[in-house]
């Protein structure tokens, strides 16, 4: 479907063993970091589409950076006390940013402690 996937976990143990699960399955085009994923990947910047699997309260300048123009993103954006709502974010070309509520949701809060 896609010639590369990176992704980030904030958990070192974790990172470590996703990336030797991953190759043991064969999947030779899935790239793991372990560090913030609030600060994204710039060194593999710009990306066509940007998941986020936790939840903060805006989406990160440092995310919407890295997106290339024609990309999306999909976050859930709110406090872990409240209903969020799942927003895709879609930067067209010369940089305009069109935001749209998808759906509430929950999800677990985004942590900026890395271990």
């Amino acid at each position: 479907m896609v010639d590369e996937v990176y992704t980030i976990e904030i958990v070192g143990n974790l990172a470590v063993k996703v990336q030797a699960r991953l190759e043991t399955l064969g999947y030779h085009n899935v790239f793991v970091l372990h560090g913030d994923g609030m600060l994204g990947w710039t060194e593999k910047a710009l990306f066509d589409g940007i998941i986020v699997t936790a939840a903060g309260i805006a989406i990160p300048q440092h995310l919407v950076d890295q997106l290339k123009p024609g990309g999306r993103l999909v976050m859930p954006v709110g406090g872990d006390d409240e209903v969020q709502q799942l927003k895709t974010l879609t930067k067209r070309q010369g940089g305009a940013l069109i935001e749209v509520n998808i759906l509430p949701v929950r999800f677990v809060p985004i942590t900026d402690e890395i271990r």
